[in-house]
């Protein structure tokens, strides 16, 4: 897994990186410019972070621009549920409300879902109850 927020060091370390290459979200900026490189498999947490929510919108750390760059470069987003584990409540359900709202920005575009945990049954009650497709629910990978 990568985890910087440097571009260029970010690129040159997928060089080096063995299958699946995963990145840690960044700012959206940083997220922008490598889903627009492409040559990764999966952009971990883009609602992980310092995101402040307005008040009638959710700042989720994706939108239906950066999901269809995503889904043109065969690009999955990720969803680490064992750091959701280890949140305090409130924190919890801020977090589950932007995945909530990930999952339909990727439904929309048709992006793929990959969920980071040790329980293949355990993600697809999350996907289901997050109002996650069947078949988005079907397609998630579990790695």
């Amino acid at each position: 897994m990568i985890n910087t927020t440097n571009i260029e060091e970010a690129k040159r370390l997928m060089k080096k990186e063995e299958i699946p290459k995963i990145i840690l979200a960044q700012n959206d900026e940083f997220n922008r410019k490598l889903l627009e490189y492409g040559n990764f498999n999966i952009l971990l947490s883009p609602e992980a972070g310092q995101r402040k929510n307005k008040i009638r919108q959710i700042d989720s750390g994706l939108n239906h621009v950066l999901a269809k760059i995503a889904h043109k470069n065969n690009i999955m987003i990720g969803i680490d549920l064992e750091s959701i584990k280890k949140l305090e409540p409130k924190q919890k359900a801020e977090r589950l409300s932007k995945i909530r709202q990930n999952i339909k920005i990727c439904r929309k575009a048709k992006t793929k879902i990959a969920i980071k945990t040790s329980s293949i049954k355990e993600a697809t009650s999350l996907m289901q109850s997050l109002g996650a497709s069947s078949t988005q629910t079907k397609e998630a990978i579990v790695f």
